[in-house]
């Protein structure tokens, strides 16, 4: 064999190695399954602590103005922490399982829509005048109403998860517990 032809073949042979290695797919379902519990278990975390709140902040008797200020805190806080495990799962990758890229897109989609519904609250309370004080609370309650509807239509239809390997990883792993 000639030498350029060596060289040629030694080009391909690394180049398939590589583009194979990469058309294998992405992450294991234990590993992608780990990852991505890594990232929503500190949002579940701080997006139950933040419900607490916003229902604490509600039953509390503040002026409107302190009120709206801890709100738009609050849901400020969990669209931020809603971006963060979104960010977590893509960085996740997509698990190299049948339907792995509608699985993956899945939970994007899931997490992209609750960080969404928390910016519109937070727009929402912030653009509320405070007076009067009646007619502020009475639009706070219109405004957590549709961030509940937001929120419960943003949920993971997890029936569609059809991945036996990914069912089993997410029971698994030690993360996902």
């Amino acid at each position: 064999m000639r030498t350029g032809a060596r060289g040629s073949l030694a080009v391909l042979v690394v180049a398939a190695l590589l583009t194979g290695g990469c058309g294998a797919g992405g992450p294991g379902p234990q590993a992608w399954a780990s990852a991505v519990c890594e990232a929503l278990t500190p949002w579940r975390s701080e997006i139950g602590t933040l419900a607490e709140r916003t229902q604490q902040q509600m039953n509390m008797k503040t002026t409107p103005a302190q009120a709206k200020e801890n709100l738009v805190r609050l849901f400020g806080g969990a669209e931020s922490a809603s971006e963060a495990a979104r960010a977590g799962v893509v960085e996740a990758g997509v698990p190299s399982v049948d339907g792995g890229d509608r699985v993956a897109s899945g939970f994007v989609a899931s997490l992209s829509a609750v960080r969404d519904a928390y910016g519109r609250a937070k727009t929402g309370i912030e653009a509320l005048p405070t007076s009067p004080a009646d007619a502020f609370y009475t639009q706070v309650s219109a405004v957590v109403t549709t961030l509940n509807q937001e929120y419960g239509k943003s949920a993971l239809d997890t029936s569609t998860l059809d991945s036996v390997e990914l069912k089993r990883a997410f029971d698994e792993v030690p993360e996902c517990r």
